[in-house]
């Protein structure tokens, strides 16, 4: 009988004399017990990190770690294997904080646009260039009763809502306001004549039940015969610039 081992019996002898070198270089229980402990205290902190909302001082993380764990050694530990990932490890202002690394910012800029809540000066002025457009400024303020601030226009502009279509036919020549398909695609409507009638803002409650009998809901849109468009050349972004003078009360 050979004296050579089977390639079976070698392969787990190999496997045993692994695990029994590796076992050695743990070295003693307590200093292995000593080890699992740092690596225990380096996820608490790290989870910490992680999870906060703001950065955290050393004393908020020591309250929150085991008794005696050597703070700053583990954010040293953590800075060092987080050097080369997406997110870093960095001090500021004293406190501590991971964040998206230098070279990758790019990657998670955010551009939002702000909605810009509409006032109710906002919503009856832009009511009435659409239902009565084309519309001057005068007339807008002669249906409101009070002047329309500048502010306000510029908004509906801003949001694309209302332009201007031409200059009316009267002394002064001035410009006419009416709406946008920016305008019809927000609110959903195919066309101006898809505005809710007066037996719609009836039962929508946007009218009192006792109206005068002569009242009635204007039809957008109409042509004018007195209106001529604007001329090649004028810039309609111009004309609401001075729609307010400084003197005149805001609303």
């Amino acid at each position: 009988m050979s004296d050579e081992r089977d390639p079976v019996s070698a392969a787990i002898a190999a496997l045993r004399a692994r695990q029994t070198g590796q076992a050695g270089d743990h070295g003693e229980p307590g200093v292995r017990l000593a080890s699992d402990e740092g690596a225990r205290a380096q996820r608490m902190a790290e989870a910490l990190l992680f999870a906060a909302s703001e950065a955290l001082d050393v004393e908020t993380l020591a309250a929150r770690l085991p008794a005696g764990a050597d703070v700053r050694a583990l954010l040293g530990a953590l800075q060092d294997r987080y050097a080369g990932a997406g997110v870093n490890l960095v001090e500021v202002g004293g406190r501590w904080r991971f964040q998206t690394a230098p070279d990758l910012a790019h990657l998670l800029a955010d551009i939002r646009e702000e909605p810009k809540k509409l006032s109710q000066a906002g919503l009856e002025t832009l009511s009435i260039i659409a239902y009565h457009q084309p519309v001057t400024r005068a007339e807008i303020e002669e249906i409101r009763g009070v002047a329309v601030s500048k502010g306000t226009v510029d908004l509906l502009f801003e949001l694309g809502w209302i332009r201007l279509r031409g200059r009316r036919r009267s002394p002064g020549r001035p410009v006419t306001y009416g709406t946008t398909d920016a305008f019809l695609d927000y609110f959903g409507l195919a066309a101006l004549s898809d505005l809710p009638g007066l037996g719609d803002l009836k039962a929508a409650g946007l009218l009192s039940s006792r109206l005068p009998p002569d009242f009635d809901v204007p039809q957008p849109g109409r042509l004018l015969p007195g209106e001529d468009p604007l001329e090649d050349g004028e810039d309609a972004s111009d004309f609401h610039l001075d729609f307010l003078s400084e003197d005149e009360p805001r609303e």
